[in-house]
């Protein structure tokens, strides 16, 4: 800046600039003096618009400074910047000249010791619960025999063997490791990328989809298990349709993904134990199960004989059940040929005497009432029939009469007559004239005749005009 100020001009006390020379100026000793800085603060606003920059504001009791973290940056952050979080933030000081105001380009953020990561974890643990992440019924119940178990986990730490050892002491099962990092930056994405990738394994494929898993990892400090206390695992971990048994750390230390897991372990060898049961202890378990029914079956059909036998003591005698039935069975064959003969002989009596009946003298008389009777019924019968079929003769002449009056005919005979065309009946005038030839009836007869203004056949002249017949 000094050069700009070295040669004022002549007369006057002080130099000019332009607004862009004075800007460019103060942005260049504030970048040139601090190029690179730690602040301590307060997290205030902060903005994410859809650009993917976060902006923010840095704060103590005092004094605000604005700060951006360009979205690159954003998404590499182990620590994303939450209001009321105090954190240190490391970067360069600039200036925004077209705001006039200075800011600090942040690389990178991190809590400000214990306290601020506490205060964020009781914040996001708040705001999950707040969800209903933490609820007891939406819990899934544990497999008691899984055949395929997924371990989240380190692959090279001691926790996988000490899992893998307590499972062939226990019950053998078939283990799957995805192999995460269990600390820093790359914890948290990797974590929750491979229990959505267990989840995301089609069942009956060529490799099982696990019945259980169990996210694992040995004690440490809040900062070394921080990535099981970011968000993305916890959501990750309630969206599982596998069971999952969280397994972080020793017994006393605890983490986000306690509280959203189907069951938490305190310590990996311990969710080992969990997820099967001893097999010895099941196989013995089942002997003595199976020494039981054989008692419960051996003493329940032992009952029911010793039943069975009293009750059998107590019922009569087969032989006295049907002593009764067979004398009477005997009585009865005795009485059957006297009844027999005594039936036949009744019947036998009845034919004679209704035999004597039917003798062909009687049947001759029967027969002589029977035709008197019927010709006295015709004798009565006739001279109804004769008088109603008068009746209805008459009927039928006067029927025929009135028709015979009310016919065309009969309308003919007083001087009418009907005129036929080649197309039925004729008419009216302008029918008659069209017509080629005309027949026309009488009540005693038919006449044809020419239609009048038709020429003759032989062409001869103009045919005489026949008279109207109307």
């Amino acid at each position: 800046m000094s050069d700009l100020i070295d040669d004022p001009l002549e007369g006057e006390n002080a130099p000019e600039f332009s607004v862009s020379e004075l800007s460019g100026a103060i942005k260049r000793m504030i970048e040139g003096e601090f190029a690179h800085v730690r602040i301590k603060g307060e997290v205030g606003r902060v903005s994410r618009p859809r650009s993917g920059h976060v902006y923010l504001d840095l704060k103590d009791d005092r004094a605000v400074i604005n700060g951006i973290i360009w979205k690159g940056v954003a998404s590499r952050l182990a620590t994303q910047p939450e209001e009321g979080l105090e954190v240190v933030a490391t970067g360069r000081l600039t200036t925004f000249p077209g705001q006039s105001k200075y800011q600090i380009v942040i690389e990178d953020i991190k809590p400000a010791g214990m306290g601020a990561l506490m205060a964020m974890l009781e914040k996001r643990k708040a705001a999950l619960q707040a969800e209903g992440l933490f609820g007891t019924d939406r819990k899934r119940p544990i497999p008691y025999l899984p055949e395929v178990i997924g371990v989240v986990t380190s692959p090279s730490g001691a926790v996988i063997r000490d899992i893998l050892h307590r499972l062939r002491d226990r019950f053998p099962r078939k283990v799957l490791i995805w192999p995460v990092a269990v600390q820093g930056d790359k914890c948290a994405p990797e974590v929750a990328a491979a229990i959505r990738g267990f989840n995301a394994m089609t069942p009956g494929g060529a490799l099982p989809r696990p019945d259980l898993l169990i996210v694992a990892r040995g004690g440490g400090s809040l900062e070394d298990l921080w990535g099981f206390n970011e968000e993305v695992v916890a959501r990750a971990a309630a969206e599982s349709a596998i069971p999952l048994i969280s397994a972080v750390g020793h017994e006393t230390d605890t983490t986000l993904i306690d509280f959203v897991s189907d069951q938490r372990a305190p310590t990996p060898t311990a969710a080992a134990e969990i997820a099967v049961p001893v097999r010895l202890e099941l196989l013995a378990w089942l002997d003595q199960q199976d020494a039981r029914l054989t008692q419960a079956l051996t003493s329940g059909v032992t009952r029911r004989g010793e039943r069975l036998r009293d009750l059998s003591r107590a019922l009569p005698r087969a032989e006295t059940l049907t002593q009764s039935h067979r004398q009477q069975i005997d009585h009865l064959d005795e009485r059957l040929p006297n009844a027999l003969k005594a039936g036949l002989q009744t019947r036998q009596i009845y034919l004679s005497r209704h035999a004597g009946r039917l003798h062909i003298g009687a049947i001759r008389q029967r027969l002589t009432a029977e035709h008197r009777s019927l010709s006295a019924l015709s004798e009565r019968i006739k001279p109804a029939y004769t008088r109603r079929l008068g009746q209805l003769s008459d009927r039928l002449t006067a029927l025929d009469r009135q028709r015979q009056a009310m016919g065309y005919v009969e309308t003919l005979k007083r001087g009418y007559a009907v005129v036929h065309g080649a197309d039925g009946l004729v008419t009216n005038k302008a029918a008659a004239e069209a017509a080629g030839s005309l027949e026309i009836e009488f009540h005693d007869g038919k006449v044809k005749t020419g239609a009048q203004g038709k020429k003759r056949a032989s062409g001869k002249g103009k045919p005489p005009e026949q008279g109207n017949l109307f």
